[in-house]
């Protein structure tokens, strides 16, 4: 059984940028963000675009690739075999065909990429940002924008399979 769709990564890791697109857009958090951030538009103009969005998009590819860990059920009983079914105890295969597509939805995968977004990017952004010495609104906007876009990366993993 396959648990990772390969084509869904790359949708999920361009998703990414797609909500990035839109929750930074001046009319939506952009202008806030920029004002939480001490960024101007002159700074905005002096970078890299390419390498911006290309590292972004790199880097949205690596979360996406180790989140079906998170938000797929499946993969912690596929870990227990070594990730390798053919030298797995008859009870895999049976557990996998009780159990090979419980809670593989895209409801279920947006509950646990809200989740990771709350528990894991939220913390790691906000004590960044406390000793940067940055504003509630900082922390609260980007951290917003991961929590949305782990939920959407969560549900296109979890239920497009």
């Amino acid at each position: 059984m396959d648990f990772i769709n390969p084509f869904a990564i790359v949708v999920a890791a361009v998703s990414a940028l797609v909500i990035g697109f839109i929750w930074y857009n001046p009319k939506v958090f952009g202008t806030a963000w920029m004002k939480a951030a001490d960024m101007t538009d002159e700074k905005i103009k002096g970078g890299n675009m390419a390498k911006i969005f290309g590292l972004a998009l790199l880097f949205a590819f690596l979360l996406a690739s180790a989140l079906p860990g998170i938000v797929v059920h499946q993969m912690g009983v596929f870990s227990l075999v070594g990730g390798d079914p053919a030298n797995a105890l008859p009870s895999y295969e049976a557990i996998m065909s009780d159990y090979g597509s419980a809670f593989r939805t895209f409801k279920h995968g947006a509950f646990h990429g809200v989740l990771s977004g709350i528990f894991i990017a939220l913390p790691i952004i906000g004590t960044n940002a406390l000793f940067e010495r940055k504003s509630a609104k900082y922390i609260f906007i980007n951290a917003g924008y991961w929590i949305v876009t782990l939920g959407v990366m969560g549900a296109i993993i979890c239920g497009w399979n």
